[in-house]
Formats: structure tokens, sequence, C-alpha cells
């Protein structure tokens, strides 16, 4: 095989998938600029460090992964997922002009967050499905795996650039311009959707509706024990574990006590970990489900090591450490389940899978956030340890399960043989 076949960046070989790589790296960094500015408003704007009222955006803004699910993974196997980004994407830049609009003129009230967050959440339970999928209409099936992982370093890539960018803006013209920063950056996605070699696409087979196409999905996962380890998996990790704006933003306020330069600084040394993570996970053509496990387990001890780090500098060594183990997890999920899906059912799958990840929000955000109200910060990190660890021992339970049902049908098959 020749170097751009096998090579790290292979699938930027491809016109479409690089135009596209492109465009969503910089819709990324906007992405994660407003998140960096939506935080620090809610948390020392509006409120007196509330990280309950932090908890509870976050749950508003993931909520929808689950409310909308009947509807978000269909609508990525059934309509024109290209079609589909550009109303997504359209959406998603207005709705961060309105809260960059009422943000500048002084008239942003914590429940017009609120509102916003769950718009904004809605949105991107029919973006996040429809995106991920996409991806393998860009490269095809060979290099889907490197393509997913590749997307997940740009992603991580533009955390590194954009809460620290954030920060600064923060601090020199306010949070207000930030929104409006990340609604125009929406413009480089939707150029680059629009500039797509349409012919070259690897379109799938668009699936026939019927009245059980949900329950479909559902099914499908039932008969993969695989699929169901890997899920709950994520379902702990997510909905207690995955939520670094509040574990960095109040660290940052209450225990180190510094300001917003620094918190986004924070946040984009975490991202050095997940970009690093992404590339160990671009380099294999396969991830095996063990590997996700010995992750969570480092996750979990990262956490631990996290909540008795004495000052801000140890706290972000750290915090490279939990950004490598949680991007495994997470894009490693994503490329077994994209890589041993049916095509027909993956958009669905793919569905549930970023519903169960992020749709524990509305579960999990209000207790980190009141378990770091009411005992302090240092608490919460112990939350998202409990989460990596319980984890761990998800996958290790499956692997010792699986390997000894495999036992037992390799001895009946060779007992029938004799």
């Amino acid at each position: 095989m020749s170097d751009s076949q096998t090579g790290l960046f292979r699938s930027l070989a491809g016109h479409n998938y690089r135009i596209w790589a492109g465009g969503a790296l910089v819709s990324n960094i906007g992405t994660w600029m407003q998140r960096a500015a939506q935080d620090w408003l809610v948390l020392t704007e509006l409120t007196h460090t509330n990280a309950t009222a932090l908890g509870i955006v976050t749950a508003l803004q993931f909520g929808p992964q689950i409310l909308l699910l009947p509807l978000t993974g269909y609508a990525a196997d059934y309509f024109d997922r290209r079609k589909l980004l550009f109303v997504t994407q359209a959406l998603m830049g207005l709705l961060s002009l309105g809260l960059g609009l009422l943000t500048l003129t002084g008239l942003v009230q914590l429940w017009h967050v609120y509102v916003f967050a769950f718009l904004f959440g809605s949105v991107v339970a029919f973006d996040a499905p429809a995106r991920q999928t996409f991806v393998s209409e860009l490269v095809g099936e060979t290099d889907l795996s490197n393509a997913v992982a590749l997307n997940s370093m740009s992603f991580n890539s533009a955390r590194m650039i954009g809460p620290a960018v954030a920060g600064l803006l923060i601090a020199g013209v306010g949070t207000g311009w930030v929104f409006l920063i990340n609604a125009l950056s929406f413009a480089a996605v939707l150029g680059a959707l629009f500039v797509l070699r349409v012919q070259e696409l690897h379109r799938k087979e668009v699936t026939a509706q019927t009245r059980g196409s949900f329950a479909d999905g559902f099914r499908y996962i039932w008969q993969r024990p695989d699929l169901k380890a890997l899920l709950f998996m994520i379902f702990l990790v997510g909905t207690f574990g995955l939520h670094f704006p509040i574990f960095i933003s109040t660290m940052s306020v209450t225990v180190f006590h510094v300001g917003a330069s620094h918190y986004g600084l924070l946040t984009s040394i975490m991202a050095v970990g997940s970009v690093t993570g992404a590339l160990l996970v671009a380099k294999r053509a396969r991830m095996p489900i063990a590997l996700l496990g010995v992750s969570a387990l480092i996750f979990g001890i990262g956490f631990t090591l996290a909540a008795f780090m004495p000052n801000y500098w140890l706290f972000a060594v750290v915090l490279v450490m939990i950004g490598i183990s949680a991007q495994v997890l997470t894009t490693g999920s994503v490329s077994i389940i994209q890589l041993s899906t049916e095509p027909a059912m993956r958009g669905r799958v793919v569905a549930i899978l970023l519903a169960i990840a992020f749709g524990g929000a509305p579960i999990g955000a209000p207790i980190v956030g009141w378990v770091a109200d009411t005992f302090g910060a240092r608490w919460a990190l112990g939350i998202g340890a409990a989460a990596g660890f319980a984890g761990a021992l998800t996958v290790l339970t499956y692997q010792v399960r699986y390997r000894r049902e495999r036992e037992i049908d390799t001895k009946g098959l060779l007992a029938e043989q004799e």
C-alpha cells in the first residue's frame, strides 16, 4: 500500500473530505469560543459562581438528545445528510447571533441563556448524528475509522484554540462579541457544504420509511452484546464524567481563584490531551473494545489525581491525561459503532450513542453542579472518577462473559464434530 492509503492523514487526500475538514475546523473554533463564553457568562456575570445554574444550562443543552431521539437518528438515515446539515448549521449560526445581540445590548438574563441552550441543543440533536454519519459519504468505508478520528482531532484542536481566544476576548471586549464571532464562523462550514463535489460523494441508500424504524435501532443494539456493553459504559461516563465546563470552571473560580484567561487556558490545555487521544485512534484501523476499558480506567485515575492537585499548573498537567482518555473513549466508541453497524442502521445507532453519551446530562450535570456548590469543586471531581471506574468495570465484565461464552460455544462445536 502507498503512504496515502496507510498514512495518519490519508483521508485528507480526498477533495471532499479536505474541504469539509477545513470548514469544520473554523466552525469548531467558534463553537469552543462560545462554550467558554457561555459558561463564563453564567458563572460570573449572571450568577455569583453558581455551579448549579451552570449544570442546568448543560442539562438543557444536552437534554434534547434524549427527547428528540425518535426523530434525530431517523432523520440522519432517511434524509439527504448534506441538505440536513445546511439547515442545522444555519440555525445554529442564527441562535449564536441572537444570544450575542442580547448580551451586547445588556438585556441578557439567566433565563435567556436557558432558552438558547435548549434551542441550540435541539438543533444539535439533529446535526450531530447527521454530521457523524456524513463522514462515510465523504471518504467511504475504507478510510472511515481514520476520518472519524481526524474529525475528532479537528474538534479538539479547535478546543486548544477556541477557549484561550475566548478568554482573551472576554477580558478585552466582553462575552457578547464571542457569540457574534461564533455566528460568523458557521459561514465556513456552510461554504464547505456548498462547494463539495456532490457527484463524488459515497451516497447511501435511502432508508425505507416504516412505522417500526425507530424501534429497529434498539432491537438491533439489543442483539449485540458488544454494543450494549459499549453504550452502558458511555452512559456512565457521559452522564457523570463529561462535564468539563463545570469541573474546570468551578476549580478555576472557587479553588484557584483565577480569571477568564486562565480558565480558557485550562480548557485549551486539556484539548492537548484530546488531540493526542484522537491521533492514537487515527493510527488504528480498528479500535478494540478492551482498549476503551483501559481508557475508562485511566479516566477514573485522572479525575482522582485532579481532585488532589494543590495548584493550578499541576491540575493543568492532569487535565492532559484526562483529555487523552476521554478522547479515546468517545472517538473510539463512534469508530467501533460506525464500522460494525450496517449502513442502513448507522444513523439510528449513532443517534442512540450520542443520546446516551450526552442525553444523561439532565441527570448528571445538576448533580455535579450541586456537589460542587455544596461540598466543593474537588468533591465534584470524585463523581467523574467514579464514572470512569464503573465504565472500566463494565467493559471488564463484558470481556470475561464474552470470552466464557465463546469458550462454551467452541467446546460445543468440538463435541458435535466428535
